[in-house]
Formats: C-alpha cells, structure tokens, sequence
C-alpha cells in the first residue's frame, strides 16, 4: 500500500476529499474543453463531469475561466517563498530564475497538456485571455512589491516592476511559442530548459550587474 506523501500527512481527510474533488474539476474541464470546445462546454456539465453539483463547483471555482488557472496562486507564492529564502549574495534576478526552477521542478503543469490548452484558448476566447491578463498583473503586483522590500540597495518600486514585467512576460511569451510548435509533445524537461533560457535572456541586463541605476529623485 502507498504511503502518504509529508504533505497529505499535514492535510485533514477533509482537506484531501476537498483537493480530490478540486483536481476532477480540473481534469474534467480539461478534457470537455478538448472534446467540446470551451463555449461549448458549461459548468454544469464540468460539474456533472465530476459527480458533483453545480451550486458545489462555486465553492471550488469563481467562474469557469478560473479552471485554466488553477496553479497561479501557488506559483505565485512559490516565488515570494524564494524571495524569503534569498541567499545573501543572490542578486533579484536570482532568486527569480531559481523560484521558476523550483517551480518546474515540482512538476510539469508549465509545459503540460492543459498549460497548451490554455495558451490556445488565450489567444482565441477573449474572456480566456482577460482571466489570464488579470492573473499575470496580480502576479506582477505582489512579486514587484515583495522584491522591492527585499532589495531595497538594488530595487526600487518601479524598478522592480520592470524587473517582474521582464521576468513574467518572458514566461508568457515563451510558452505561447514552445507551446504552439507542432512538437511540443517534446520531453516536458527539455522545454522546461527552453524556458529557462529564454527568461534568462529576457532580464540579462539585471543578471550583469545586479543592479540598474536608479533616476535621478
């Protein structure tokens, strides 16, 4: 028999049936997404899908965009956990590209079957598009702030702004082309490393110094 992981271990039977019941929702819309088409598809029937009532899926999801979604949160906070856990010679940039790897490492929902769902929904159902624009501005928000405050020699407010901006919208636009390609059922390792490198070329300038001249106040 399997043994529970540390973190089922840390969650109550009530939390466990509850991130169940969360994850069919997901795999649900997923596959009626797919098969349907995304107007096609209702959240009645991703609820149905999932044995569960529609009044129960609002507990869950917001709406039905949310369901494309479901990890911006945690990556969010993985990346304000690396910025807590900065080394002390780690320069901003640093601790934004190690809190992508850590974030690819734990699994490969940046470059899965649902993450090429969700960039071809983005760039064709308009609501699709504004969840996944107000997603990566709230994103921006509170990294830019945590960084700020963490590197107050380095970065100011705006600074770290144009450093997350640089850092999120080469995520984003990497994927959108990684995962267009005809080949992107590739090994999800190598386009983890594709990524990578195209991040760390989109904010190369703090990469050099660390640090940008702040303007004149």
């Amino acid at each position: 028999m399997a043994q529970p992981s540390q973190a089922d271990r840390g969650q109550t039977l009530r939390d466990r049936k509850r991130e169940r019941t969360r994850q069919a929702l997901i795999d649900a819309a997923t596959d009626l997404f797919e098969r349907r088409g995304y107007e096609q598809t209702t959240i009645a029937d991703i609820a149905a899908a999932a044995e569960i009532g529609t009044r129960t899926f609002f507990s869950y999801f917001a709406s039905k965009e949310d369901l494309l979604f479901p990890e911006s949160d945690a990556r969010v906070q993985a990346t304000v956990d690396a910025i807590a856990a900065r080394r002390p010679d780690d320069r901003p940039a640093d601790v934004l590209l190690r809190a992508l790897q850590d974030v690819g490492q734990a699994d490969d929902a940046m470059v899965d079957r649902r993450a090429a769902l969700r960039a071809r929904l983005t760039r064709t159902v308009p609501a699709v598009r504004g969840r996944g624009l107000q997603a990566q501005l709230d994103a921006q928000r509170q990294i830019a702030r945590h960084l700020a405050k963490a590197f107050p020699d380095d970065l100011d407010e705006v600074g770290a702004g144009a450093l997350v901006g640089a850092f999120i919208g080469a995520i984003t636009g990497a994927l959108q082309v990684l995962l267009d390609r005809p080949e992107t059922g590739e090994d999800p390792q190598q386009l983890r490393a594709q990524l990578g490198k195209a991040t760390q070329l989109a904010i190369y300038p703090w990469l050099q110094s660390g640090r940008l001249d702040r303007p004149n106040r």
